[in-house]
């Protein structure tokens, strides 16, 4: 008598299958999803079904329920929502399988608060990325290559030898984005740097700044009066976008002569070789955004050999429970420690010293002509 030829499907595995109503609908959402996310599903619906049938007919010690936990994690990570929820459905069809239907107790309660932890933060991880509407870690990268883009443009030119410069900045947190940025440009012997601090402070701030450091890198070098033009940008702009304060230099590489316009902002100070003292800039104006018109107190002078010109944000003078003015003598009692001497290595050792015991965005840019 001649046998019967095996199943191409086992009989349990057909048993599983038989269960699952969810596989007609499933075929047709992959036919219609996009070809990279249909794939990445089908693969993790079909590992999700095969380990829960070799849990339960093979061994549960080789093949554990808590793989599906990595399966869920990945498909939070790569999926669409609408492809995760398919996903999460033929996870519970699986643990239901390994435990309750078949009466086996590889399932305890432990594992599946597990997987609802992790049900949970897959879909919140698959609900932000659909928001963003970029696919797996892209949206990770994209913010990275934004951090990296905003470090380079808060470096200065390169200038001539007979000149120094150094940016400093430090966000509070130690975050990678905060509200303050500088932007510069160089043309010819013309360098223009401004200083910029956004309202708030680290990640909360960050997003603003990302958007106005590209805006204010454009209008500068382009317009004749450029902080007039950020505040006409900020004050075209719908919404409370929050106190934005500036200030801008003007330098003659050649002579040495520069000119500051300040509005909101803390003051530029300079260092007088002649006679070894720290002058305080008389620059000032309005906080940028408040008034359609503005109109800023300008400040001039010249740079000779051993002067320094010191702009910095609100983070190195203001304290909670301390006066502004305190802050500024505090600064420059620092600077006079650190300085004249070794400006580029002392820079950061001044930002550091000031604005330790707090938490807020600091900058410092430091140009001096040796």
């Amino acid at each position: 008598m001649s046998s019967r030829p095996a199943p191409l499907i086992p009989p349990r595995l057909r048993a599983l299958l038989v269960r699952v109503p969810l596989l007609v609908p499933f075929v047709r959402f992959v036919r219609k999803s996009s070809s990279k996310d249909s794939n990445l599903l089908t693969g993790l619906v079909v590992a999700t079904l095969i380990i829960g049938v070799l849990d339960a007919e093979v061994s549960a010690y080789w093949f554990s329920p808590s793989l599906l936990i990595l399966v869920t994690l990945i498909g939070g990570l790569q999926l669409r929502l609408r492809s995760l929820a398919v996903l999460l459905c033929a996870v519970a069809v699986s643990l239901a399988y390994m435990g309750p239907i078949r009466e086996i107790h590889s399932v305890g309660p432990g594992l599946l608060i597990t997987m609802g932890f992790t049900a949970v933060l897959a879909w919140l991880m698959a609900r932000t990325r659909g928001k963003l509407g970029v696919q797996g870690l892209r949206g990770d990268a994209m913010l990275l290559e934004l951090r990296d883009r905003l470090k380079r443009q808060s470096e200065l030119p390169p200038l001539p030898k007979d000149w120094g410069a150094k940016v400093v900045l430090k966000q509070a947190g130690g975050s990678s984005f905060g509200g303050d940025f500088v932007v510069s440009m160089r043309e010819g012997d013309q360098v223009e740097v401004a200083l910029v601090d956004v309202s708030g402070k680290g990640v909360d701030a960050g997003t603003r700044a990302l958007m106005l450091s590209g805006t204010f890198g454009g209008l500068l070098g382009s317009v004749g009066d450029f902080l007039a033009a950020c505040n006409s940008y900020l004050h075209r702009q719908l919404g409370d976008e929050g106190f934005v304060t500036a200030v801008h230099l003007v330098l003659d590489l050649s002579t040495g002569e520069y000119k500051i316009t300040s509005a909101g902002h803390p003051p530029v100070v300079k260092f007088d070789a002649g006679s070894g003292t720290w002058r305080v800039s008389t620059a000032k104006g309005v906080v940028l955004g408040v008034v359609p018109d503005l109109h800023c107190e300008a400040d001039s002078g010249v740079l000779r050999k051993g002067d320094a010109l010191m702009l910095f944000t609100d983070g190195l003078i203001e304290q909670p429970g301390r006066d502004i003015d305190a802050g500024l003598d505090r600064l420059l009692g620092e600077a006079e420690r650190l300085f004249p001497e070794h400006y580029r290595d002392r820079a950061r050792q001044l930002v550091h010293a000031m604005s330790s015991g707090h938490n807020d965005d600091c900058a410092l840019v430091l140009i001096w002509r040796p």
